[in-house]
């Protein structure tokens, strides 16, 4: 499958799988740095996407650390999500007047991770990308997000230096390589692995004010969603370099209400294999004074499910904040009503999703 229809693909990084090339994703590493992630609370499987001895079967990993925090392993890379490593009793600035308390704890420490590749950042919020993560975080890890986003996490202050900002609608084309000082002789062959992320419409906050508010005052960040393809290269007989054989689709949500801009997802995408899809019902200025929701309850999160029809549903970011008033539990009896439980799975901070990527299965 290539690019869908009016998606432009504006940036190209390459990634290597070597793991002589790896390197801790913190400016300080650790003495002994982890290269690999910490032991699963338990690994969890869905026949959406069984693992295989298939020739053409190869297996990747969603590890859930907490709030919106995944790390994706596949084809010798990572790619985390959300990078958020505060812990319980941490406070976090929101907003004009607006501060949130931790209630939990991510799965590991932030000194625990191992190498990164890049991040997907769906916006620039303190649950979302802390004030730890932004101490910590090596200044040159790619990070794929928002124009909002980009412009801050440059700025001296911060210093980020790789910075990949995107439009809704734009793509950046990972391409991942064994031997990072000559990839062009493996960029041009087929069947090279690529993670193709586009960004997709999300809104903090609906209407009119919503419009103001991502254009003008930013008071709470603008946000997108993101759609991750896993896929291959097609190499030079297979069409232009952004040509791509789709094997795996995911959605993340990012932080968004159920707004009409959704719909648009899956007319261009109509075959989602994983929704990674945020609730919490976050309400602004806090649990005692809910007066504005930013991200979906569990209402309009089955809404979104029954909107996308994915394969399969991942809820996350659902109950790590004390401005997080609609629990995971409600999902899930939205989703028991809708009779869709076969096509949910839960996971707890700590677990691991594990799954098969098929070559060219999706359309």
């Amino acid at each position: 499958m290539t690019t869908p229809p009016e998606t432009k693909t504006v940036h190209h990084l390459i990634l290597t799988a070597s793991p002589s090339a790896k390197r801790s994703p913190l400016s300080e590493p650790p003495r002994a740095a982890p290269t690999s992630l910490p032991k699963p609370r338990e690994v969890k499987h869905h026949n959406s996407a069984p693992l295989s001895n298939d020739m053409g079967v190869e297996k990747a990993r969603l590890a859930f650390v907490g709030t919106a925090t995944c790390v994706l392993e596949w084809a010798g890379v990572r790619v985390m999500t959300d990078p958020n490593f505060l812990h319980a009793g941490d406070h976090v600035h929101l907003g004009p007047g607006v501060m949130g308390t931790r209630k939990t704890d991510p799965a590991f420490p932030i000194e625990e991770l191992p190498p990164i590749d890049a991040v997907v950042l769906s916006h620039f919020h303190a649950d979302h990308f802390d004030q730890l993560v932004q101490e910590k975080l090596r200044k040159d890890l790619p990070i794929v997000t928002t124009k909002h986003a980009e412009e801050h996490l440059a700025e001296a202050s911060l210093g980020f230096t790789k910075v990949y900002g995107m439009n809704v609608w734009e793509s950046t084309l990972m391409r991942v390589v064994n031997d990072l000082e000559s990839p062009a002789e493996e960029i041009g062959k087929a069947d090279v692995p690529c993670i193709r992320v586009t960004a997709t419409p999300g809104k903090h906050i609906a209407g009119a004010i919503g419009a103001i508010n991502d254009a003008i005052l930013h008071a709470i960040p603008p946000t997108n969603g993101h759609i991750v393809e896993l896929g291959y290269h097609k190499g030079p007989a297979g069409g232009d370099v952004n040509s791509l054989d789709v094997s795996y689709r995911i959605y993340i949500s990012g932080d968004t209400l159920m707004v009409d801009d959704l719909k648009e997802i899956p007319q261009r995408y109509p075959n989602i294999d994983l929704l990674l899809i945020h609730l919490g019902g976050t309400s602004i200025p806090g649990p005692h004074a809910p007066i504005l929701m930013v991200t979906m309850d569990d209402k309009q999160g089955i809404q979104l499910v029954k909107l996308v029809g994915p394969k399969l549903t991942i809820p996350i970011h659902f109950d790590d904040y004390d401005v997080f008033v609609s629990p995971r539990s409600d999902f899930e009896k939205e989703v028991t009503d809708a009779g869709l439980d076969s096509e949910v799975l839960y996971l707890e901070r700590g677990d691991v999703f594990e799954f098969g990527v098929r070559r060219s299965r999706v359309g």
